[in-house]
């Protein structure tokens, strides 16, 4: 049985996110399907970058990733079917693989089957399904594509390193309110080597503790930890962190490490 992640910006409210899946179980009846998310923003590639590169790795070997941000028809972007870390991914070459993933892909091929006419504005239920459900059967990447040498390039803005210091930004906030930044936790022990530290963000917030669990603190209480990303969060226990202190994606925060 072959496995397919979706992961679009179709939301619930209308009828695109089922005639994707319906497509794809009318060529492939026997497919496992698993949602990721469906609520991506609209076109917001480092969104959906970010929930598919936390995401990929706990599903099984071969599962076929299909990623529908971004993808109506464009006669200058192509639509890529490449292979990673021994799973596949389907998308538009807009930038978004070069976010998920962390080196070359083995693999990677433009795909080539023709569009259907009946399907141009919507090439999800066409072209992507199609090759969803060839690599899902234990098809080859050069059935459905010609080989290509790269993918498209976007760098996301890194934290500002200095010998006492750490600045990053806010990259994502999940559905629990939780912020999330881009300050990893091999930087963050790198650059701290030990030595305690203040948090500093908006409204002259500061955490001066790392926790190892949201419940380490009273309910209500701030704290941060590297949750399962591996990347430094801002919380509250049981409460949203974003709403109540005011952070949001783009949001500075710093980190100062005393001597």
């Amino acid at each position: 049985m072959g496995i397919i992640t979706l992961t679009t910006d179709l939301g619930h409210k209308d009828f695109y996110q089922a005639a994707l899946k319906g497509s794809i179980i009318s060529q492939f009846p026997a497919v496992q399907l698993v949602d990721v998310s469906h609520e991506i923003p609209p076109f917001d590639i480092q969104y959906a970058a970010f929930v598919v590169k936390n995401a990929y790795p706990y599903f099984p070997p071969k599962t076929v990733h299909l990623i529908g941000i971004d993808s109506v028809f464009n006669q200058n972007t192509r639509y890529l079917a490449l292979q990673y870390n021994d799973h596949y991914f389907i998308g538009t070459d807009n930038g978004l693989f070069s976010l998920i993933l962390d080196g070359p892909p083995a693999e990677a091929v433009e795909i080539n089957i023709i569009q259907d006419l009946k399907y141009l504005h919507f090439p999800l239920t066409d072209i992507f399904a199609k090759a969803a459900c060839h690599l899902a059967k234990g098809g080859k990447l050069t059935d459905i594509g010609d080989p290509v040498d790269g993918v498209v390039d976007r760098t996301l803005v890194q934290p500002v390193v200095e010998k006492d210091s750490l600045r990053g930004s806010v990259v994502f906030v999940d559905s629990f309110g939780n912020v999330i930044s881009n300050i990893s936790k091999e930087l963050f022990n790198k650059v701290q080597r030990g030595r305690n530290f203040v948090l500093y963000f908006r409204r002259n917030e500061t955490i001066d503790q790392m926790s190892w669990h949201y419940n380490e603190v009273p309910e209500g209480e701030k704290l941060c930890l590297f949750g399962i990303t591996n990347y430094l969060e801002i919380a509250i226990n049981k409460g949203n962190a974003s709403g109540l202190l005011g952070l949001n994606k783009g949001d500075i925060i710093r980190v100062e490490f005393k001597k």
